[in-house]
Protein backbone atom coordinates (compact mmCIF):
# COMPACT_ATOMS: atom_id res chain seq x y z
CA UNK A 1 0.00 0.00 0.00
CA UNK A 2 1.24 3.51 -1.22
CA UNK A 3 0.07 6.52 0.72
CA UNK A 4 0.48 10.10 -0.87
CA UNK A 5 1.35 12.93 1.17
CA UNK A 6 -0.23 16.58 0.22
CA UNK A 7 0.88 19.49 1.61
CA UNK A 8 -2.57 21.61 2.42
CA UNK A 9 -2.80 25.83 2.92
CA UNK A 10 -3.06 25.18 6.22
CA UNK A 11 0.37 24.36 7.94
CA UNK A 12 -0.52 22.30 10.61
CA UNK A 13 -2.48 20.13 8.78
CA UNK A 14 -1.60 17.38 5.83
CA UNK A 15 -3.67 15.27 3.92
CA UNK A 16 -3.06 11.87 3.59
CA UNK A 17 -3.88 10.09 0.65
CA UNK A 18 -4.89 6.28 1.24
CA UNK A 19 -5.08 5.26 -2.90
CA UNK A 20 -8.62 3.46 -2.25
CA UNK A 21 -12.45 5.13 -0.65
CA UNK A 22 -11.92 6.49 3.17
CA UNK A 23 -15.85 7.57 3.66
CA UNK A 24 -18.76 6.18 1.50
CA UNK A 25 -20.50 9.09 2.20
CA UNK A 26 -19.98 11.99 4.26
CA UNK A 27 -17.04 13.34 6.53
CA UNK A 28 -16.62 13.08 9.90
CA UNK A 29 -14.42 15.67 11.91
CA UNK A 30 -12.51 14.76 15.21
CA UNK A 31 -11.43 17.49 17.79
CA UNK A 32 -9.95 15.15 20.10
CA UNK A 33 -9.43 11.26 20.98
CA UNK A 34 -12.62 11.62 23.03
CA UNK A 35 -14.98 12.46 19.96
CA UNK A 36 -12.61 9.80 18.36
CA UNK A 37 -14.20 6.91 20.54
CA UNK A 38 -16.33 5.91 16.99
CA UNK A 39 -13.37 5.66 14.96
CA UNK A 40 -10.34 3.37 15.15
CA UNK A 41 -8.57 5.25 12.67
CA UNK A 42 -9.11 8.37 14.08
CA UNK A 43 -8.75 6.75 17.31
CA UNK A 44 -5.22 5.54 16.72
CA UNK A 45 -4.11 8.66 14.55
CA UNK A 46 -5.04 10.28 18.22
CA UNK A 47 -2.50 7.88 20.16
CA UNK A 48 0.11 9.43 18.36
CA UNK A 49 1.79 12.77 20.61
CA UNK A 50 1.00 16.05 19.29
CA UNK A 51 -2.19 15.00 17.07
CA UNK A 52 -4.82 17.73 17.67
CA UNK A 53 -7.25 16.64 14.60
CA UNK A 54 -8.47 14.21 12.23
CA UNK A 55 -10.91 14.70 9.52
CA UNK A 56 -12.29 11.30 7.12
CA UNK A 57 -13.17 12.66 3.54
CA UNK A 58 -14.14 10.86 0.81
CA UNK A 59 -10.53 9.41 -0.26
CA UNK A 60 -8.07 11.36 2.06
CA UNK A 61 -7.45 11.95 6.03
CA UNK A 62 -6.52 15.18 7.11
CA UNK A 63 -4.27 15.09 10.31
CA UNK A 64 -3.44 18.54 11.97
CA UNK A 65 -0.52 18.44 14.77
CA UNK A 66 0.43 21.16 17.65
CA UNK A 67 1.94 23.99 16.28
CA UNK A 68 5.47 23.25 18.15
CA UNK A 69 5.73 19.63 16.54
CA UNK A 70 7.15 19.29 13.30
CA UNK A 71 5.50 16.97 10.06
CA UNK A 72 9.03 15.40 9.73
CA UNK A 73 8.89 13.82 12.82
CA UNK A 74 5.01 13.20 12.73
CA UNK A 75 4.59 12.19 9.36
CA UNK A 76 6.45 8.70 9.70
CA UNK A 77 4.48 7.44 12.91
CA UNK A 78 0.76 9.24 10.94
CA UNK A 79 1.72 7.07 7.70
CA UNK A 80 2.42 3.88 9.86
CA UNK A 81 -0.74 4.65 11.79
CA UNK A 82 -2.92 4.40 8.54
CA UNK A 83 -1.18 1.61 6.47
CA UNK A 84 -1.70 -0.45 10.25
CA UNK A 85 -5.45 0.34 9.68
CA UNK A 86 -6.31 -0.48 5.98
CA UNK A 87 -4.14 -3.70 6.35
CA UNK A 88 -5.76 -4.89 9.31
CA UNK A 89 -9.30 -4.23 7.36
CA UNK A 90 -10.55 -2.68 10.02
CA UNK A 91 -13.93 -0.24 9.97
CA UNK A 92 -13.21 3.36 9.41
CA UNK A 93 -16.39 4.05 11.67
CA UNK A 94 -18.01 1.68 14.11
CA UNK A 95 -21.06 0.18 12.81
CA UNK A 96 -24.37 1.56 13.36
CA UNK A 97 -22.53 5.04 13.62
CA UNK A 98 -23.66 7.93 11.19
CA UNK A 99 -22.10 10.53 10.25
CA UNK A 100 -24.25 13.56 10.98
CA UNK A 101 -24.36 16.52 8.19
CA UNK A 102 -24.39 19.87 9.57
CA UNK A 103 -27.77 21.89 8.79
CA UNK A 104 -29.68 18.53 8.12
CA UNK A 105 -32.11 18.68 11.05
CA UNK A 106 -35.10 17.19 8.74
CA UNK A 107 -36.70 20.58 8.32
CA UNK A 108 -37.97 21.92 4.79
CA UNK A 109 -35.45 24.31 3.51
CA UNK A 110 -36.55 27.81 2.53
CA UNK A 111 -35.82 28.32 -1.45
CA UNK A 112 -32.83 30.88 -0.48
CA UNK A 113 -31.47 28.23 1.86
CA UNK A 114 -31.65 25.47 -1.32
CA UNK A 115 -29.47 27.94 -3.18
CA UNK A 116 -26.73 28.19 -0.99
CA UNK A 117 -26.23 24.56 -0.05
CA UNK A 118 -25.91 23.96 -3.88
CA UNK A 119 -23.71 26.60 -4.23
CA UNK A 120 -21.92 25.38 -1.35
CA UNK A 121 -22.16 21.42 -2.61
CA UNK A 122 -21.19 21.80 -6.73
CA UNK A 123 -18.55 24.73 -5.96
CA UNK A 124 -17.13 25.36 -3.02
CA UNK A 125 -16.97 21.94 -1.24
CA UNK A 126 -15.16 20.62 -4.35
CA UNK A 127 -12.27 22.51 -4.16
CA UNK A 128 -12.05 23.12 -0.42
CA UNK A 129 -11.76 18.94 -0.39
CA UNK A 130 -8.37 19.25 -2.56
CA UNK A 131 -6.93 21.28 0.55
CA UNK A 132 -7.83 18.76 3.02
CA UNK A 133 -11.18 20.20 4.55
CA UNK A 134 -14.66 20.68 4.15
CA UNK A 135 -17.20 23.44 4.69
CA UNK A 136 -20.91 22.54 6.07
CA UNK A 137 -23.72 24.89 6.08
CA UNK A 138 -24.83 25.59 9.89
CA UNK A 139 -27.41 28.26 9.48
CA UNK A 140 -29.18 31.02 7.59
CA UNK A 141 -30.31 34.18 9.38
CA UNK A 142 -31.17 37.82 8.53
CA UNK A 143 -28.90 37.67 5.52
CA UNK A 144 -25.77 36.07 7.06
CA UNK A 145 -25.00 32.50 6.18
CA UNK A 146 -23.33 30.29 9.01
CA UNK A 147 -20.83 27.60 7.75
CA UNK A 148 -18.47 25.14 9.80
CA UNK A 149 -15.15 24.69 8.55
CA UNK A 150 -13.61 21.33 8.66
CA UNK A 151 -10.58 19.52 8.40
CA UNK A 152 -7.15 21.43 7.01
CA UNK A 153 -9.56 24.37 6.59
CA UNK A 154 -10.34 24.98 10.62
CA UNK A 155 -7.50 27.14 12.22
CA UNK A 156 -6.36 27.59 8.41
CA UNK A 157 -4.31 31.20 8.47
CA UNK A 158 -5.74 31.88 5.16
CA UNK A 159 -9.44 30.67 6.00
CA UNK A 160 -10.50 34.32 6.51
CA UNK A 161 -9.48 35.33 3.01
CA UNK A 162 -11.63 32.02 1.47
CA UNK A 163 -14.74 32.96 3.63
CA UNK A 164 -14.83 36.34 3.01
CA UNK A 165 -13.24 37.08 -0.17
CA UNK A 166 -14.58 33.32 -2.19
CA UNK A 167 -17.19 32.11 -0.89
CA UNK A 168 -18.90 35.09 0.67
CA UNK A 169 -18.25 36.70 -3.01
CA UNK A 170 -19.77 34.35 -4.96
CA UNK A 171 -22.64 33.46 -2.49
CA UNK A 172 -23.65 37.64 -2.52
CA UNK A 173 -23.28 37.14 -6.45
CA UNK A 174 -26.05 34.39 -6.58
CA UNK A 175 -28.50 34.51 -4.14
CA UNK A 176 -29.12 38.43 -3.61
CA UNK A 177 -30.49 38.11 0.11
CA UNK A 178 -27.00 36.90 1.13
CA UNK A 179 -24.83 39.89 2.99
CA UNK A 180 -22.18 38.04 4.49
CA UNK A 181 -20.37 35.10 5.55
CA UNK A 182 -19.35 33.49 9.36
CA UNK A 183 -17.31 31.01 10.51
CA UNK A 184 -18.65 29.31 13.21
CA UNK A 185 -17.22 26.40 15.31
Amino acid sequence: MFIQTEETPNPATLKFLPGRAVMESGTASFEDAESARRSPLAERLFEIEGVTGVFLGSDFISVSKQEQREWFLLKPAVLGAIMEHFVAGQPILLADEEVAQAGEDGAEDSEVVQQIKELLDTRVRPAVAQDGGDILFHGFDKGIVYLHMQGACAGCPSSTATLKMGIENMLRHYVPEVVEVRAVN
